[in-house]
This record gives structure tokens, sequence and C-alpha cells, in this order.
């Protein structure tokens, strides 16, 4: 294999790859990349086993083949080569890559591409299409309330699936740690009817973030029952799904909630952030005082004192006292982008909903703490 490529564009692309491998394997071959170049392109593969990214940049190929090279050690040389440098790239065949750019020269040990464990390819079972907006929609406003509780295994995920909310279709995303929910859907895609309620897993969720920020193209979406697909411009990404039951979410979700109120959402995550400042490092709390018109945010801590702030809402229900975690609720608001937030309460002692007031298809929950 011989080539030369633009510094950066190789950069760019092993930028993409290299997170997906781990820092340390007990599987040699998984420190590596596989390093396939024909056709005028380079493609580069990084797997764990459980996710196997590809992405593909064009290179002048003088003699096409492939090898496999230390994934962080190849990227740490291409990130402290000099900005419109060309590298130039040959594998010898007998284990060796030899990478040079201007009087630069580096040997690299390389694995027997044979060794390298093949994860994408082969047909899925659905197909449909997301836009840039709807992946990050679907990610964003969930993410944050993934379960990193390793025992409950089946909530490191995100819940996809197809669902039904007022008679219409809805690809619906879901992700809980216990403490918090997060739901938010989209209208169902051509293609996605039937398809399997699956978990995608964080480290998945978390590359696929990173990767469509720098795209616009529309994002093609395969899946089974055990894996998932997502294809774009010259980058696929698949991914084992993980193998568990997710909860009945709905059953979380109260019905009963009667006490409205809508909050002017900027002003009231700032309030939330400034008001927490002084609680207490251990439980993170703030108290919502609610009486007609007026929120009261409250915090205190023995060691630093305490904090009141008065905000203005549209509320019209009996007075309300509850608590919650200051981290969990300003996870929560700072995902509405609508101006208004809107909060469905019953007691201190139940789960409240938060909404956006000018999109039904945003719902989060959150348990309340004694204060």
């Amino acid at each position: 294999m011989n080539l030369t490529i633009e510094r950066a564009d190789l950069l760019k692309c092993l930028g993409h790859v290299q997170s997906v491998v781990e820092r340390r394997n007990t599987i040699p071959i998984l420190s590596n990349l596989k390093l396939d170049a024909g056709d005028g392109k380079l493609s580069l593969n990084a797997t764990d086993m459980d996710l196997d990214i590809i992405d593909s940049v064009g290179a002048e190929i003088s003699t096409p083949g492939a090898t496999t090279a230390p994934a962080h050690t190849l990227y740490d040389i291409v990130r402290k080569l000099p900005e419109g440098a060309q590298v130039e790239m040959n594998a010898d065949g007998e284990g060796r890559l030899q990478l040079s750019s201007g009087r630069s020269r580096f040997t690299l040990s390389c694995l027997p591409i044979d060794d390298f464990p093949v994860l994408s390819g082969g047909e899925l079972a659905h197909e449909f299409t997301l836009t840039v907006a709807e992946v990050k929609a679907l990610v964003d406003k969930t993410k944050f309330a993934i379960s990193t509780e390793e025992t409950r295994y089946y909530l490191n995920g995100i819940y996809v699936h197809a669902a039904e909310r007022n008679g219409a279709q809805v690809l619906r995303a879901v992700a809980t740690d216990g403490h918090r929910l997060a739901s938010v859907e989209i209208p169902l895609p051509d293609g996605a009817s039937g398809i399997p309620g699956v978990i995608v897993p964080r480290k998945t969720v978390s590359e696929l973030r990173k990767l469509v920020e720098e795209t616009t193209a529309d994002i093609a979406v395969g899946l089974s029952e055990t894996k998932i697909r997502f294809s774009f411009e010259d980058t696929v990404l698949t991914s084992k799904l993980i193998d568990g039951t997710f909860p009945d979410y709905q059953r979380v979700i109260p019905e009963g909630n009667d006490k409205k109120l809508d909050v002017e959402t900027k002003g009231f995550a700032a309030a939330v952030d400034r008001v927490s400042a002084i609680s207490s490092e251990k439980s993170r709390a703030v108290k919502l005082n609610i009486a007609s018109g007026i929120l009261t945010l409250s915090a205190s801590s023995p060691e630093d004192g305490s904090a009141t702030e008065e905000i203005e809402v549209d509320y019209q229900g009996d007075v309300l006292e509850v608590g919650f975690n200051a981290g969990y609720l300003l996870d929560i608001v700072r995902q509405i982008e609508g101006s208004n937030a809107r909060m469905l309460m019953a007691d201190a002692a139940s789960p409240t909903i938060f909404s956006e007031v000018d999109d039904p298809g945003v719902l989060y929950v959150l348990m309340p703490m004694r204060v």
C-alpha cells in the first residue's frame, strides 16, 4: 500500500474514528485502525466489538492495499505535523507502516489485517431516513437522562421506538436514570413503521452526536433486532444494541397533575442556577414555593448560608412547596427551547411533568426531593 494524502483531510478522518478505540485493550488488534486504500480513497475502520465506524477520505493511491496501525499513535503523529503538510504512507507487507512528511519519518508496527474483526456490513431489516436536525433533537433532549449505573444496563442508552400520540404515528426516544425521564418525538419517517423497540448504547449516542455536527446530509438509518447503522456522506457507524428490556416508562408519567405553572424558560434557568450556588454539595437541593403569580426559589447549606429569589409566573392553583435536585432541574430546563416552560404538579411528593408550551412532543418527568 502506498498513498499520499493532505494532513488536514487525514486528521479529520482520524478524529472521527479514533475515539471509538479504547485506551486499554486486552485484545491487541482492537487498539489498531484498519487502513484500506483503493479507488482514490483511503478508508479508516475502528471498532471496540460493540461499535464500528468506517470513514473515507480522498487520497492519491499509488499502490492499493490494506494494513492496520495503532490508532492513538497514528492520530497523535498526524495531529502534531505542521498544517498544510503532505503525508505519505507506505505499508511494506511485513508488519510495518512507514509514514513520512517533510523531514519527519515514522515507522509503526502493524498487526495482521486478517485479525481485524468485521462488525459492519450485512442487511438490516428496517431502513428509514432522518435529517440532521431530527437526530440532534432526539439525542440532545434525552442523552442527559441516560443512566450511568452499570447494574441496570438496560437504562444505559436511549430507547428508540415507534409510538402513537393523539392518533399520529411518531418516532419516540426515551431515556431515564430513575430520577428523571426525558421523552422526545418526531413524526414517524417513511419505512419506520413496525420497527422493533431498541436501546441504543450511550457510547454510540455520543459518537453519533459528534459526527452529525459536521454534516448537513440526511442520515440513512438501518435497524434490526440486534444492530443499528447510521450512514451519511463518507461515514458509516454500526453498533450493537443493548440486549435488554426497557421498562414501561409510561407508568412513570403521572396523569393526575392538575396544578399548571408556566414560566419564562431562560429566566427560570438563570434563577435556579444562581440560587443553587448556595445549596449543599451533597444534596444540591433547591426549594420551589409556588403561590399565585410568584415562584420563590430558595436554597441553604449549613456551611454557606441561604439564598432566595422571586420570579413572576403564570399560576392560579393552591400554594405548593416542592424540592428538586438543582442539577437535575437545570438539565431539564436547559433542554427546553421554547420561550416558556410548563410544569404540571400534583403535590410535594409526586413526580412533576415539564414540557415546552409550544412543542407537545417534548416531555420530561422529575422526581421531587424532601427539603
